[in-house]
């Protein structure tokens, strides 16, 4: 445990960015699970639409810091690959 007030501050800081972190982190993942769904389900037009919902939210983590760019671009390209091969 920290003893410089400095530290104990520091120590509180992280704890309260840790969970607004994991909270961004979970809803990205619920966005991506809602397409992942869709797109087992082979309904088309159910996955378009949360793919569409989906990739402002995976790129509001890259811009929050939560995700790294790349892996938001990726994680975007993939999704919309397998959707779009759902209409052949």
């Amino acid at each position: 445990m920290p003893n410089i007030a400095s530290a104990k501050k520091r120590t509180r800081t992280t704890a309260k960015r840790t969970k607004i972190n994991q909270a961004r982190k979970t809803r990205v993942r619920g966005f991506v699970r809602k397409v992942e769904e869709a797109i087992a389900k082979g309904d088309q037009a159910a996955a378009q639409a949360a793919l569409k919902a989906a990739e402002p939210e995976i790129m509001r983590g890259v811009t929050k810091g939560v995700l790294h760019k790349n892996t938001g671009s990726r994680k975007v390209s993939r999704l919309t690959k397998r959707v779009s091969k759902l209409g052949k």
